[in-house]
């Protein structure tokens, strides 16, 4: 089940607090993994966008870390 943004924050939060760079692909990638996606879960898109769900979920709870 993809999870929701607010459900991302915190293992986002455990990925990048190492200090290093990360490219946002990895971060995705590395999320996926933990919440354990299939790549079916990766590749859906959300409705009446090309956007993939995970990837605009990923996004969102970046931006709300940042403005935090």
């Amino acid at each position: 089940m993809i999870p929701d943004y607010q459900s991302i924050m915190l293992p986002l939060l455990k990925i990048t607090g190492d200090k290093k760079e990360h490219t946002l692909q990895e971060v995705r990638d590395s999320l996926a993994k933990y919440f354990r996606l299939t790549e079916e879960e990766r590749s859906k898109l959300l409705s009446k966008s090309k956007q993939k769900m995970f990837d605009n979920r990923v996004g969102w709870a970046r931006t709300y870390l940042k403005k935090a």
